[in-house]
């Protein structure tokens, strides 16, 4: 066969990508993961040892979960076995299952690796049970997503999780030296253009190999500037899953910047996922949430900025309407905070569970019937607007419950001198007893 090959100027084989030919034959060659695989790591001493046990690697992709896997089976003396939840079914499953036990028989330990696990349903997961209790299996599952949200429970308990980081600067500038060895000449790039290409990989090991082997290809011995580079490779878009873990993230710490007032940081996440692709108007109800939540009456504009940030973006859409947006963040952050209207709410809302049914008093109910006149409504009532300094201090908490302070305004903004009202009236109510 190898004959007709050469005859027709073929080889038998196609050249493998660089990054499978970069595949790290050992544990100490995978970079960017010492504080797992290192002498003191927890995969490194069960390497050393040689005895595995079941777990879930977590981490972005290009980060080595496949190759980890594969390279621990070889050092504990195990058959490897791989399926993808992506392809694979519940028939694929019993017949992985299967083949380990008679490899058990035989004397041989399988270390079963299924990718992307967290796309197998909870029955199939559950189905993994059984055979990693007897030890049929020793599974390593990898996902790219919080197996708290992703993984059954009962999974999860009988697998220790690792998370693997992204690939860092250096350790990425490490795979390129080595992409740069095995092809024996360096990459066609400038010292500003390499820093670009590091940048544009964004921590995926795999993916800067990908790129790398597409310039050892375009066969120029000018080496390119930053922008040939990116006009001849394109960046990929940062990873962001809109209805999964890094949409939460991302929002988590937008808002936090916020409520921290650090307007540049707020404005870098804002940034980080718009151009993730996440809908803005789901940012926008964010803020109007945050305006609420976080400050509240010591800066009342907050709320109507974002309410009129949102509406500037349902008329101009993207990217124009954008802008308002991150005119609402930065007003935001640099506002005085306070939570004393989301506490007071909160602590509102418990009293009425507590109380239940309770009526107002009778002094501040409506009697439109001579019925109701008869009754007492409305007798005593102290008309605020006819009193001197326009406050009364009558009661208007139910009768036979204690008056409560739900609101305690803090110094800042206006609320502080919303603070110095509330304690005027509150004067004129404990005198009025």
């Amino acid at each position: 066969m190898s004959d007709l090959f050469q005859a027709a100027g073929l080889t038998p084989h196609a050249p493998s990508p660089l990054a499978d030919r970069l595949r790290p034959q050992s544990l100490d060659e995978v970079v960017g993961q010492q504080h797992l695989l290192g002498p003191e790591g927890p995969i490194g001493r069960m390497a050393a040892a040689r005895r595995l046990a079941s777990m879930i690697l977590w981490g972005p992709p290009g980060t080595g979960k496949t190759t980890i896997a594969r390279l621990l089976a070889k050092a504990g003396g195990y058959e490897f076995q791989q399926i993808s939840a992506v392809f694979s079914g519940v028939a694929d499953l019993k017949k992985a299952f299967e083949q380990a036990r008679a490899r058990r028989m035989a004397g041989q330990s399988t270390l079963l690796f299924v990718d992307e696990i967290h796309r197998f349903n909870r029955a199939q997961q559950d189905g993994f049970l059984p055979f990693v209790e007897e030890g049929i299996v020793t599974l390593v599952g990898a996902t790219t997503e919080n197996p708290s949200f992703e993984l059954n429970g009962a999974l999860l308990s009988r697998c220790q999780v690792f998370v693997l980081k992204r690939l860092t600067e250096a350790s990425l500038e490490r795979l390129l030296q080595r992409a740069e060895a095995a092809e024996s000449r360096t990459l066609p790039i400038d010292a500003e253009a390499r820093s670009t290409l590091v940048s544009m990989a964004d921590g995926d090991g795999r993916y800067l190999l990908t790129l790398a082997e597409t310039l050892f290809s375009i066969g120029t011995d000018t080496p390119l500037n930053p922008t040939q580079l990116g006009q001849f490779l394109q960046k990929r878009r940062p990873a962001y899953d809109k209805d999964r873990e890094e949409h939460y993230n991302l929002i988590s710490a937008l808002h936090k910047s916020v409520r921290g007032s650090d307007p540049d940081a707020a404005l870098y996440w804002l940034a980080r996922m718009l151009e993730g692709g996440e809908d803005p108007l789901f940012i926008a109800r964010r803020l109007v949430r945050m305006a609420s939540e976080d400050i509240g009456a010591a800066d009342p504009l907050s709320l109507l900025l974002t309410t009129a940030a949102k509406d500037a973006y349902d008329f101009l859409g993207s990217p124009e309407g954008e802008l308002a947006l991150a005119q609402a963040v930065v007003h935001m952050a640099s506002a005085p905070k306070s939570n004393a209207v989301y506490t007071a709410y909160k602590a509102a809302r418990r009293a009425a569970k507590e109380t239940g049914s309770l009526m107002p008093p009778s002094h501040i109910l409506n009697a439109p019937t001579k019925l109701m006149k008869s009754l007492g409504y409305g007798d005593g009532y102290a008309y605020d607007h006819d009193v001197e300094g326009g406050v009364s201090g009558q009661n208007y908490f139910p009768d036979g419950m204690e008056r409560r302070r739900f609101y305690e305004p803090k110094p800042v903004g206006a609320e502080a001198k919303v603070r110095e009202r509330l304690e005027a009236w509150g004067k004129v109510r404990k005198d009025g007893k």
